[in-house]
């Protein structure tokens, strides 16, 4: 069996203890290049065979794990973040059903709630916005038309937006042509939880000048939506905590 183990967003004590457990006895790790911070590699034994998946192609990469298979050692493909997420696992996990290779997915904190957490924001604020819409520009990886920035950027929700820093002047016309208002606050987030994390906060018209200013232009999350603003005013209360349910009967 092979475990399919997200990293987390960055920090070394942001992922899962039992994903922090399995690195520990893992003997044979994939893992995904420069997106995972090198401190999760150190909870591995110094004797573990690592190989970076960066440079390998799929079949590379399955022709790896089916090595660690076949070896019985314990076997781990590292993906940051979480694994369902923009991960290209389906693919990797039906190659290894294919050669009779079972897979255990471990789960992880993704980069839109690290960055999150950075902020000390909430995505769901009554009054607001009660829905995170998690996508992505188009690039080598096509979208489908039903889910365009435009057409999504329309419901007014908060947004997380990967893979698309190096796109912001695009992105951020998108965003205005699906019905954004050019005041809409927003944030890029690089490396969320990282030592080397930046923050820039901004609006949907202003954040690609922000960016470049700032020179990212890759392994960041793209933040939007009313949510986004910094703490205070301009939200309802939460009923979860309103005296006119708590205690009733």
């Amino acid at each position: 069996m092979v475990y399919i183990l997200g990293a987390g967003c960055g920090a070394k004590d942001l992922i899962t203890v039992r994903g922090m457990r399995i690195l520990e006895k893992a003997q044979l790790i994939v893992y995904a290049g420069s997106l995972i911070n090198p401190q999760i590699l150190e909870y591995a034994d110094k004797k573990c065979i690592m190989y970076d998946s960066a440079k390998m192609t799929l079949e590379e990469i399955v022709d790896a794990l089916q090595k660690g298979e076949r070896e019985q050692l314990v076997t781990v493909r590292l993906h940051s973040g979480d694994p369902s997420l923009y991960g290209a696992i389906r693919q990797e996990a039906d190659e290894l059903a294919r050669l009779g290779i079972d897979c255990e997915y471990v789960p992880g904190v993704s980069a839109c709630f690290g960055a999150a957490a950075s902020l000390g924001i909430e995505y769901t604020l009554p009054g607001v916005s009660q829905s995170l819409i998690i996508t992505r520009m188009e690039g080598k990886t096509p979208v489908p038309k039903s889910e365009s920035i435009e057409s999504l950027a329309g419901h007014n929700s908060s947004m997380a937006i990967y893979l698309s820093s190096g796109m912001m002047e695009e992105l951020s016309k998108r965003l205005m042509a699906g019905g954004m208002s050019p005041d809409t606050p927003a944030a890029i987030v690089y490396k969320a939880t990282w030592d080397e994390e930046k923050i820039v906060l901004s609006t949907v018209a202003g954040f690609p000048a922000e960016g470049k200013k700032a020179g990212i232009s890759s392994t960041a999350v793209i933040l939007v939506g009313d949510a986004i603003r910094a703490a205070g005013t301009g939200y309802d209360r939460a009923y979860l905590y309103s005296p006119e349910y708590v205690g009733a009967d």
